[in-house]
């Protein structure tokens, strides 16, 4: 993947997500599905300049979804775990929840 921006698409805020990263000091991210565990690290430690310990990722197939008698399905989709290296500073990137 060529561009940081596509390999990361979105933070995922949650509570599960949220309570990770207060906890275990492990970021949650939307990726592109065909990014890999070594592009989202280099992503991450590129734009938030912080070092990274682990990445995991998990895949989430699109759900079927009916308005009436139309059917469709989501998009398909891949969420990555990414739990920074002990002393590294949180960046931040929500500010009015």
């Amino acid at each position: 993947m060529a561009d940081l921006y596509q390999v990361i698409r979105r933070p995922l805020i949650t509570e599960k997500g949220l309570g990770a990263k207060e906890t275990e000091a492990t970021l949650v991210f939307e990726v592109a599905p065909g990014a890999t565990k070594t592009e989202v690290k280099q992503a991450v430690e590129t734009l938030f300049k912080v070092k990274v310990q682990a990445v995991r990722t998990a895949n989430f197939v699109g759900k079927e979804r009916r308005r009436g008698r139309f059917s469709g399905f989501r998009s398909d989709w891949k969420k990555a775990y990414v739990r920074l290296k002990a002393g590294e500073k949180m960046p931040e990137y929500i500010n009015n929840l």
